[in-house]
């Protein structure tokens, strides 16, 4: 093959963006750039292995796989190659020339606003190259693919200024070569000493062997020098892996700045045999609300790598655990599709969701303070979990936390297990009221009468908490009871004080009567209650009817929600409603009741359909 002229090609925007962001800015740990590459590498290595299952003849005679490390002093050069899968010339200029994943620019336009978290760019996106220019002026890759013919090899060089080279070379060995041409001042990375120290920290458990070029004094030659253990950490045994192991070992598997909140290292034996090392997160990744999230376990099988975030092995509602597991049972060519439908896997994934939830359970237990920062960070994710897993239905609701009216803040941190336990032997079922804000659930007139009784109300306002609800039926034998919902418990509450006709006046009964034939068919029904004490009168919903906020849930989702008729109930006690009832002019009646309901149901629905007829009506009344 003849050699050709470069080629010049332009960065992808979004790439011009994130290397001027690389490097003009202050990096307080530039060491990464060597992490990242040494993933890489790893990461292509791996590839091999996987495609050598079905082609053997990819390994070219040489399969041992190994990165290598070697400084120049004289020209200033440190580079770092690995015999993996290479890169063809198009996935050459796809992988290095641009950037494919969604939000890329908004996310870059956020760090520029947002310096203190430029750090966290790297790891994302699959940058982790681009970080070679922190310490780099220029930056030359040669690659082939492995089995590519006649030795047909791609150069690839930038300078990180906004365009690269391509040229098609002839190379021997498969695999990949990165050469750093470091700045001035980064002539640290040059010494041997320093660079062990970083794979030591960083790539000490990847299961590929990382050699450095050293030089004998003593008899005046070169050899290689292994600087890491390259063995898998999941396959030691636990009792001899340090808690630093586990964490920089978590930070090379995820490419995450901070430490994992917790861990659980499990090995199982007996009719399925596996091994698997899950993490929590201590924050949760940028786009984990994004549909094209990529998440889940790194799969492994008899030690060969297969695939990266298979989501399989865990439900949705815990698509915020990193990790990996490698499993002895399912074939190494499986196919994704296969793997979808193999039963072992369902088995695999019952029992990695179980040890998932008892791994929050005991965090919960261990650390108040760990396990309010997961749920500050993953709380709404976890709601998820009613509406997806019956099965661990009771492990779920454990783990859930929420605030109420006792805690006095918006703080969620209390259980089900202390909401239970706070209970009156007489209280017959857990109470909660769901909103849009923390703040509209807490002034909720629905309240009162459990705040003049000291009884604990849950405050829902999320916007899935709704949802969650009508799969959260009850905890420990007690049932939930939303108090914006008519139900005979609420009813029981108020039995100390009970409507009695025959101590109501003529005026209240007669105003009644009034009440439901102005109102007609806009409410389902018209009562008289004692479940209030500051406010005149409210609106709640029927037993079977939908409530309020899941009918906002069906709206903000475009579907069509059926017409909520509301029981209107009136406090016979208030000074407003003895006023009113008073008034022998019919339309003004009618005005003060038409206004009256429109309170209530701006105090449960926060809107009205016509707010311009309500304000016309109330300035009206206040001229009389």
């Amino acid at each position: 093959m003849k050699t050709e002229k470069k080629e010049v090609y332009h960065f992808q925007s979004e790439v011009k963006q994130l290397l001027h962001l690389m490097i003009h800015s202050l990096y307080s740990n530039k060491e990464i750039f060597l992490r990242e590459l040494i993933s890489n590498a790893s990461d292509a290595i791996d590839k091999l292995r996987f495609e050598s299952i079905s082609l053997p003849t990819l390994y070219e005679n040489d399969s041992n796989m190994k990165i290598q490390i070697s400084i120049n002093k004289a020209q200033k050069t440190l580079i770092i190659s690995d015999n993996g899968i290479g890169m063809t010339r198009q996935e050459t200029i796809e992988n290095l020339g641009t950037i494919a994943k969604s939000g890329t620019k908004s996310f870059l336009e956020s760090l520029e606003k947002k310096e203190n978290q430029k750090n966290e760019l790297i790891g994302q996106f699959g940058v982790g190259f681009y970080s070679s220019f922190i310490v780099s002026e220029k930056v030359s890759v040669r690659t082939r693919f492995a089995g590519a013919k006649n030795n047909e090899g791609t150069l690839w060089e930038s300078s990180g200024e906004g365009e690269y080279n391509i040229k098609n070379i002839i190379k021997k060995t498969k695999g990949t070569e990165i050469t750093l041409f470091l700045k001035k001042e980064e002539e640290e990375f040059l010494e041997i000493w320093r660079i062990k120290n970083i794979i030591s920290k960083y790539s000490d458990h990847i299961t590929v062997p990382v050699y450095i070029q050293n030089y004998d004094e003593k008899n005046k030659t070169y050899f290689w020098e292994q600087i890491n253990k390259a063995q898998a950490l999941w396959t030691i045994n636990k009792s001899s892996i340090k808690e630093e192991e586990y964490k920089d070992f978590y930070k090379h598997l995820t490419n995450d700045q901070n430490d994992p909140l917790v861990w659980s290292h499990n090995r199982v034996e007996g009719n399925q045999e596996y091994i698997s090392l899950l993490f929590v997160p201590e924050k949760a990744a940028w786009d984990i609300w994004n549909r094209d999230n990529k998440h889940g376990l790194k799969l492994y099988v008899k030690r060969v790598y297969i695939m990266d975030n298979y989501q399989e092995f865990l439900p949705n509602y815990l698509r915020f655990i990193r990790g990996l597991i490698d499993s002895s049972d399912l074939p190494l060519n499986i196919s994704r599709e296969i793997l979808q439908d193999n039963a072992i896997t369902e088995n695999l994934k019952k029992a990695l969701t179980k040890r998932s939830l008892s791994m929050l359970e005991k965090l919960s237990k261990d650390s108040d303070e760990k396990y309010q920062i997961f749920w500050n960070q993953f709380g709404l994710i976890l709601k998820e979990g009613p509406a997806e897993d019956h099965e661990n239905l009771s492990k779920i609701a454990n783990l859930l936390r929420f605030t109420s009216i006792k805690n006095n803040n918006h703080k969620q941190n209390m259980s089900l297990k202390t909401y239970i336990s706070n209970m009156d032997s007489k209280q017959e079922k857990i109470y909660y009221i769901t909103a849009d804000s923390y703040k509209s659930a807490k002034n909720s007139p629905h309240l009162e009468l459990f705040n003049k009784k000291n009884i604990d109300v849950l405050l829902l306002s999320d916007r899935i908490d709704e949802w969650m609800m009508n799969y959260l039926i009850e905890f420990e034998g007690k049932k939930f009871q939303s108090i914006s919902k008519e139900d005979s418990s609420l009813n029981k509450l108020t039995e100390d004080k009970k409507i009695k006709n025959n101590e109501l006046s003529i005026e209240i009964l007669e105003f009644l009567k009034k009440v439901k034939t102005i109102l007609g068919d806009k409410v389902k029904d018209v009562r008289l209650t004692n479940r209030l004490t500051e406010t005149p009168c409210v609106v709640l919903s029927d037993s079977n009817e939908m409530t309020t906020q899941m009918a906002k849930l069906f709206s903000a989702a475009g579907q069509s929600v059926p017409e909520l008729k509301y029981i209107f109930e009136i406090n016979p006690e208030h000074t407003l409603i003895k006023k009113i009832s008073l008034i022998n002019n019919e339309n003004q009646l009618n005005e003060w009741i038409e206004l009256l309901l429109d309170q209530a149901l701006l105090a449960e629905k926060g809107n009205l359909e016509n707010p311009h007829k309500f304000i016309s009506r109330m300035n009206k009344l206040l001229l009389t």
